[in-house]
Formats: C-alpha cells, structure tokens, sequence
C-alpha cells in the first residue's frame, strides 16, 4: 500500500490549527511493525505541518480478536511502549497525538482506550463507553464522560467510534467547550444502498452531530482487510457547520493522512441565525 497526503488547507487569512487524520492497515498481531507505522505516520504528518495527529482505534494491536486470550496477549498498560513512543513524538514536535489502545487497565479489565498526549506528556486516557458488536467479549465498558482537554493547540474532546452514534455523548463533550472532537475509528464495511459509497451512513452521523453542535469533529479510521472483515477507510474531518473538509478517498486498501486546516474558535460560536443558538436554545427540562 502506499500512503498519500490529501489535504485542505487555507489562505492564512485566518487563525487555523492544523489537523492530520493518519489512515493505517495494521496487521492484527504484529504491534512491533503496528507501532513502527504510527511512528512513521506522525512524522510524516508533522512534515505537512499537523499539530493535532490523530491515529485510528485499535492500530497497534489490531481489531478482530479471536477470543479474550488473545486480546489480551495484545493489551498494553498507559506506560507501555506505544503510548510511550507517541508521548516522545509529541514532546519532540510539540504537537497533540490521540490514537487509539487496546488497554491493560490497571483495575485488571481490558479496554478500548484513546490516549491524548501533548509536549507534557499524558492528558487523558477516555475508555470506550459503548461497545460495539464483539468488542462486548473481550473489553468493559468506560464509566465516564469523554474527557475535553486543553492543550497547547486547543481545547479538544475524545471519543471512540461507535460512541459517535449516540447523540447524548456528542453534546456532553459540546457542552463541556471543546473546540474539536478528536475520534479514532474502525468502521467495518456494511451494505449500503447501490450508487452509495460505502462510508455514506458513518459519516451521515458524523456531520449531523457537528452541525448540531457547531462542533468539528476529525475522524481517523483504518483501512485494510483483517480475519474476513474489511473496513471502509472512511476518515473525514467536518467543520463546525457539519460540512466535510476532506475525506479519505474510497476504497479498503486506502492508507493515507488527511490534513485541514480548522479555525478552532467557529466552535465557540453556536449560533445559527440572528435568533437561534444551538445550545442557548435547548430546553432540556422538556426532553
């Protein structure tokens, strides 16, 4: 596979952070070879300029487990070597990094986790609260509210992709001022109506919880086929008014980094119309 920039960027004219969705295909098993390709990714999207990196859910590990043994063979502790390397990258570039970790937690569970680090080292660790599918066999559900960081390069919000669907999760991390909503993803391949592109339902989802929010929302999802399952490779970042800045371009086999440009502050801004915001306009003493 060869791995190619997309990218959108501005003019300058305005206070932009840039933003890389790193689009892998790990190989489920081989972490050493896994951890050496986020590395590279990193690099390579800090030679494009990235501040805020981002890697896909689950890519050192890799996703389709065949039982909990396994998966945990596969696990890592917080202070393992990937979350380790990817600290020292963000040190070095002064840049942000979320990915994804299939967690050996320290209370003894196994979990879907997503690491946000920047130039001081861990900030977050958020574990996934709504489990897809199989992934209810081999990890326990996180029992917090997706963390909203701020950093040296904003204020930003993690989740962990199914947890997207779930409109209640997208608010919370909204409503606690995060400026970007940073998620690593594995979205497997569905059927979808003839004519659509194979990512069409995901990111339906992903545009509608940012245009309800006034909340761009970057996604890094992976590529590849593992154990018969293909994924759609359907990274995409959307602005704060739900429309796409660049999508990863169709296909499975599609490794690549997608760069935007977002002026971070749109998100502070929730209003719509001269008369509407999308926050002061709730009512939640009526849902």
């Amino acid at each position: 596979m060869t791995e190619s920039v997309k990218r959108v960027t501005d003019d300058g004219s305005s206070a932009t952070t840039r933003v890389a969705c790193c689009q892998l295909a790990p190989v489920l098993g081989e972490s050493a070879a896994n951890r050496a390709a986020t590395l590279a990714a990193i690099e390579s999207a800090v030679e494009a300029g990235a501040r805020i990196v981002m890697l896909p859910e689950l890519p050192v590990s890799g996703y389709v487990f065949a039982d909990p043994v396994e998966a945990l063979a596969l696990a890592e502790p917080v202070d393992g070597p990937t979350v380790t390397a990817w600290a020292e990258a963000a040190a070095r570039h002064d840049i942000v990094v979320v990915g994804g970790l299939c967690e050996a937690a320290p209370d003894g569970t196994l979990r879907n986790s997503s690491v946000l680090l920047d130039r001081s080292g861990l900030r977050a660790v958020y574990r996934k609260a709504h489990l897809w599918d199989a992934e209810k066999l081999f990890f326990t559900p996180g029992d917090a509210a997706p963390p909203v960081v701020d950093t040296p390069h904003g204020r930003i919000g993690m989740m962990i992709c199914y947890d997207l669907e779930f409109p209640e999760w997208v608010r919370k991390s909204a409503l606690a001022g995060a400026e970007l909503l940073c998620a690593p993803v594995n979205w497997p391949v569905e059927p979808v109506p003839e004519a659509e592109r194979p990512a069409w339902g995901a990111h339906i989802r992903v545009q509608a919880g940012a245009m309800a929010n006034r909340l761009p929302i970057a996604v890094a999802d992976r590529a590849g086929r593992e154990r018969g399952v293909d994924w759609i490779g359907g990274s995409v970042v959307v602005n704060a008014d739900g429309w796409p800045l660049v999508m990863a371009e169709a296909g499975t086999d599609a490794t690549q980094i997608l760069i935007a440009d977002i002026d971070l502050a749109d998100s502070r801004d929730k209003q719509i119309s001269e008369r509407n915001d999308v926050h002061a306009d709730r009512r939640p003493w009526l849902y």
